[in-house]
């Protein structure tokens, strides 16, 4: 008798389940966008589902490097960050650069190439008292080197990074620690004037994207949109392939019992290696479609703080569910943009008013304390358990 094994999509229905409710999702708001006319849905909310398709996918990478693999990288959220610096650099500098050449040309000499570069250095970089361009920005006029920084930056830093940590066989806690400095040391560089990023002015005004300033932000906001859409797609079926191959085993395996996978032979700082740094370059990516529909990315978006809260994010969901990190990101990103936006009400206790912009984080908190203890596999454990149910 032969036994013949079930296709992909057999062995994992979650995963057509869930590119089908993204394609309808996505399908919804495009239709009811300010783009296509009827408006239902306003631009700004638009912007807010991108960003948080966005961050659905960085947490889907999280997912899979702690989830699945038990690294706890308290620092995920730098590489993502770093992707959105490497595209932001190239849009701060193109949208400069128009804006210089415009200033410009009415002149009766036509100014030369140097005279429009220190206009544009000038420009960017004025508010941190200097006007040259620092050797970071050698490249910033070029957009495909731009976007191939997106992917080789977080990937080399997370190379590097981790062949110096897995090699010394660094785990556990002291991993996750190690982390947590690599971020707040990039983020301690970036605050400073002198780190060629303008310090905690940041890069703004990534929105206006070069090349459609006759375009406006429901159309541009509704193409960031999909493309966010587009790319959590890929990032979940990529993702969901691996853990379900044998590499998927065994950085399973990795979490479960290191050890007993290294005596059988495997080489497990070589695979702890290639899932650290392909969940980087990911990250990476998420960040340069984040920021452009933020329009703003300054160090504070590198802080420990905000690795922190992905592994939140990861935790509430579900790890070692894919779908589940995608409902934690969800829930928790429109949650905050809904309590610190002023759309929750204020809460009258007659002694004291509860403003949710203050208390948000407190709930954040509680809620991931409750998870921890009354439901550890998350959001995704409890959806896990309705299904066998019913």
């Amino acid at each position: 008798m032969t036994s013949t094994r079930k296709s992909f999509i057999a062995r994992n229905p979650s995963v057509l389940y869930f590119l089908a409710a993204l394609g309808l999702f996505t399908a919804i708001v495009a239709v009811m966008s300010e783009a296509s006319g009827v408006g239902l849905i306003s631009t700004s909310f638009v912007k807010t589902l991108g960003k948080t398709l966005c961050l659905c996918l960085v947490a889907i990478a999280m997912d899979v490097v702690w989830g699945y693999c038990g690294i706890l990288s308290l620092g995920h959220f730098a590489f993502f960050g770093i992707g959105g610096y490497a595209i932001g650099m190239w849009l701060m500098y193109a949208r400069t650069e128009i804006i210089v050449i415009d200033s410009l040309a009415g002149q009766v000499i036509p100014p030369t190439p140097q005279e429009v570069s220190d206009a544009i250095g000038n420009q960017i970089f004025g508010v941190v008292g200097s006007s040259e361009f620092p050797m970071l920005w050698a490249f910033a006029d070029h957009l495909w080197i731009q976007l191939a920084l997106v992917v080789l930056v977080p990937g080399l830093l997370a190379l590097v990074f981790g062949w110096l940590a897995f090699r010394s066989r660094v785990n556990g806690v002291y991993l996750s620690i190690l982390t947590q400095a690599m971020t707040l040391a990039l983020a301690l560089y970036l605050f400073q004037n002198d780190s060629g990023l303008r310090g905690n002015n940041g890069l703004s005004g990534l929105q206006n994207i070069p090349g459609f300033e006759d375009t406006g932000q429901d159309v541009v906001s509704i193409a960031f949109f999909l493309a966010s859409a587009a790319a959590l797609a890929l990032g979940y079926l990529l993702f969901a392939w691996i853990t379900d191959s044998k590499l998927g085993n065994i950085i399973q395996a990795i979490r479960d019992d290191e050890s007993r996978v290294r005596f059988l032979g495997y080489h497990v700082e070589s695979y702890k290696l290639f899932v650290f740094t392909l969940t980087a370059v990911i990250a990476g990516i998420a960040g340069a479609l984040y920021y452009p529909q933020a329009g703003i990315i300054n160090p504070a978006e590198i802080a420990p703080i905000a690795s922190i809260y992905l592994a939140v994010w990861v935790a509430i969901g579900g790890r070692g569910r894919l779908y589940g990190a995608v409902i934690g990101a969800a829930v928790v990103s429109l949650l905050s943009s809904w309590f610190t936006g002023g759309g929750a009400p204020s809460v009258d206790l007659g002694f004291y008013v509860i403003n949710w912009v203050d208390w948000w984080l407190v709930l954040l908190g509680l809620t991931f304390v409750a998870v921890t203890l009354f439901a550890p596999q998350g959001i995704g454990g409890l959806f896990d358990k309705l299904v066998r149910k019913s």
